[in-house]
């Protein structure tokens, strides 16, 4: 169970080799050397690669075996993952932030994540026995059972939010198809229902074939969007006293603190999503090749991310902007038509966190039975009412919280603030303090202070996050509700777009 779970030599050593490994920290520069060239960043040991083996081996007689995922079906999940819903929003952050300034948040915040994203993957290599985030933050934090337990109340709150913004704009969706033809806390359970039965899969192998076509389908619904986008005479709500489209390259006068860390979080956002990593990495044949699949899937973000932001706001400007980008499309039938293709997506990205999530809790739960990796009564009974559990909670986020900008920059402060920076910036440092020392910045010589710099850097952005950045969500929400934008909780009213 999970309150019984201790990190178990999460880095592979017992009290003995702990010792010895001390022993090993340099005290000269030729010894520095020494141990650059045997530790080369992302390269295996060879008991690394045994411990994959036989964690491999030992599943080869189960009926569901776990660790089969290639770094191409990791790729898809991770396409899944961030080629999402969540990029409509781009188009609203540009308009508040400015074009330039955008475009290169968008630039440096995916490259900040590619960088947080190799540091997870080195660490899991040295560590395989690390099964998902909350293993990583007891580790980091002093081998601290207290630090295992709020890793992981942040680890399933943050899954379950995303969850409930998939009931959210599930029930967006079909509000705007039926012209809302029925209560929206109806379409919401309808969501949530559909979702749970689409998590019913246990392995991430599984779900990858699903996560392909998530990200196709989803690829298409922006490129349309583009598309109709441009070919309109007008957006919508165009009136001639509004006047054309007007955009910007700079943030215009009077732009709030509030507004513009709320664009910034949104673009954060939709980057990152470091915390279902681990996870990832540990059901990977081949851990070793896990940067193939981050890399790849950066590349796509920035080009996508930037282009759908860019063209879509130039041809709606700030008078016309809305959050996701599809209600600014006049057309009702180019709305429904391209706001359609991202029904796999609405409903898939919600099921991979329901997957991640159930997993933590199931495994802990029956870590050491045959339940684990066989079908057994008792193993699908108890994966399936954790879904469920997961997804009551889910729904009632969704009608707690019925908006979505807010809910996205909520979810970036609270969460991302952890598991998008400070995580990574501590891992580094420590990784670092284990194979050089605790003068590591000194011995490795200007890599070593660009390193430190870089990584303490890290740190203090995650709690940029998690202070201003949660008052500017926090503000935005009674702001909202103050102008009456939003509805009330578990309300009938339309959210369509």
């Amino acid at each position: 169970m999970a309150a019984t779970h201790t990190p178990k030599a999460l880095d592979g050593r017992g009290d003995d080799d702990r010792q010895s490994f001390a022993s090993e920290r340099p005290d000269s520069p030729d010894k520095v050397k020494d141990l650059e060239n045997q530790r080369q960043p992302g390269v295996q040991s060879d008991s690394d690669t045994d411990d994959v083996g036989r964690q491999i081996e030992m599943e080869a007689g189960n009926s569901i075996k776990y660790r089969t995922c290639s770094w191409q079906k990791t790729a898809a999940l991770l396409f899944s993952e961030y080629i999402c819903l969540a990029i409509m929003s781009f188009p609203w952050s540009y308009s508040v932030l400015g074009l330039v300034p955008g475009l290169i948040l968008t630039a440096v915040i995916a490259g900040i994540v590619l960088y947080t994203s190799l540091i997870i993957w080195r660490f899991c290599l040295r560590h395989p026995d690390v099964r998902d985030v909350c293993d990583i933050g007891q580790y980091l934090f002093w081998d601290s059972k207290i630090a295992w337990y709020l890793t992981a109340v942040m680890f399933l709150l943050n899954n379950t939010f995303i969850q409930g913004l998939h009931c959210l704009v599930g029930a967006e969706w079909l509000n705007t198809i039926s012209s809302h033809g029925t209560c929206t806390i109806i379409f919401s359970m309808v969501t949530a229902i559909v979702s749970f039965v689409c998590s019913l899969p246990r392995t991430f192998s599984t779900l990858s074939k699903i996560a392909t076509f998530s990200a196709l389908f989803t690829f298409i619904s922006v490129m349309l969007a583009v598309i109709f986008t441009a070919i309109e005479d007008h957006p919508a709500g165009y009136t001639p006293e509004k006047g054309d489209p007007i955009v910007t390259a700079i943030p215009v006068a009077g732009t709030t603190f509030v507004s513009g860390v709320n664009a910034f979080l949104n673009i954060s956002y939709t980057f990152i999503g470091q915390i279902t990593l681990p996870s990832f990495i540990a059901e990977m044949k081949e851990p070793k090749d896990f940067w193939k699949s981050v890399t790849a899937v950066t590349i796509a973000e920035i080009i996508v991310f930037s282009l759908v932001g860019a063209i879509v706001y130039a041809y709606t400007g700030n008078q016309y902007m809305t959050a996701p980008a599809f209600g600014s499309i006049s057309n009702e039938v180019y709305k429904k038509v391209s706001f359609s293709f991202m029904v796999p997506t609405l409903i898939f990205l919600g099921v991979l966190y329901a997957s991640v999530s159930a997993r933590f809790l199931f495994f802990r739960l029956f870590e050491g039975t045959h339940h684990k990796g066989n079908h057994t009564v008792v193993g699908w009974a108890a994966w399936a009412g954790i879904l469920a559990a997961l997804w009551i909670g889910a729904f009632i986020i969704a009608e707690v919280i019925p908006f979505f900008s807010d809910l996205l920059s909520i979810m970036s402060a609270l969460f991302d603030s952890f598991f998008g920076f400070i995580f990574w910036g501590v891992a580094y440092l420590r990784m670092r303090r284990e194979d050089y020392g605790p003068h590591f910045y000194k011995n490795r010589g200007i890599r070593g202070w660009i390193g430190a710099i870089v990584n303490v850097a890290l740190i203090f952005v995650g709690l940029f996050f998690l202070g201003p950045g949660t008052y500017a969500a926090v503000d935005s929400v009674v702001l909202n509700y103050q102008a009456g934008t939003v509805g009330s909780p578990f309300s009938c009213a339309n959210n369509g777009l």
